[in-house]
């Protein structure tokens, strides 16, 4: 097979991927929406596509969409950064002082298998009813788990490596900084991809607990007024925030890989 028809055969088959995702989005969507119109289904608890637009663009004549997306979004992005940049510096600390690691490691596993919504009263009593808690929420939730891949991944780096450059008397630090990170960017990267859906989780459970905006407290106001449309409305709007933030923290690791 030659590279031109290797090419045709890529985009061909990325062209074919794309074409069968959004016929199955789309047929379910019509599918929904027809139960729903002829009564095969209940439209008060499942809702419909229909319902759902019209619930949004009500909320838009109201002012409140954009606001309530502004604000998880403000929420999830301080979060997300705050828990990148201390994951890999606390990641690097620990590799580079075993000792310390193995002092806190059983701290690490007991707040990893802590249920974080149980610390929400407490954050709530200390920094208050207010988005502070909310992001502090989201990054214990997701900063524990991403510092024990980094770190696994920092144990992992092939030991034969590490064995040459200290034969060629390499420090610690040229070590760490010209081959254990270099070593594991597909991970770290993994693990940002992994933080800004962990992130959003986090910051839905802190406005579940306490917030008067947001796409979580839509979401909670919704069923507590038994309004299915404004819930699933809540739950479209998450669906599309967490792709478009998956697909932007890709594309900025693509471009910065290159």
């Amino acid at each position: 097979m030659t590279y031109n028809n290797y090419i045709k055969k890529t985009k061909r088959n990325k062209r074919i991927i794309l074409f069968s995702q959004l016929f199955i989005l789309i047929t379910l969507i019509f599918l929904w929406q027809y139960l729903a119109s002829n009564n095969y289904i209940n439209s008060f608890i499942t809702s419909s596509p229909k319902n759902i637009i019209i619930t949004l663009i009500n909320l838009y004549k109201q002012n409140n969409l954009f606001i309530h997306i502004f604000i998880t979004l403000k929420e999830t992005i301080i979060a997300f950064l705050i828990t990148s940049i201390f994951s890999i510096i606390i990641s690097v600390i620990l590799y580079s002082h075993k000792l310390l690691y193995k002092i806190i490691e059983p701290f690490l596993v007991l707040l990893n298998s802590l249920p974080k919504v149980a610390l929400g009263p407490i954050i709530i009593i200390w920094l208050g009813a207010n988005q502070k808690s909310i992001i502090m929420i989201s990054i214990l939730i997701s900063i524990i788990i991403s510092i024990e891949t980094i770190y696994n991944a920092f144990e992992n780096t092939d030991k034969l490596k590490i064995k040459l450059l200290k034969t060629f008397n390499a420090s610690k630090k040229d070590i760490l900084y010209y081959l254990i990170i270099p070593s594991n960017k597909k991970t770290i990267f993994s693990s940002l991809k992994i933080n800004i859906s962990m992130c959003l989780i986090g910051v839905i459970t802190g406005e579940f607990l306490t917030s008067k905006a947001g796409i979580g407290y839509l979401i909670l106001y919704g069923s507590q007024v038994f309004n299915l449309n404004l819930v699933m409305s809540g739950i479209f709007l998450l669906m599309i925030i967490s792709f478009t933030l998956y697909k932007l923290v890709n594309l900025i690791i693509k471009n910065s890989s290159k």
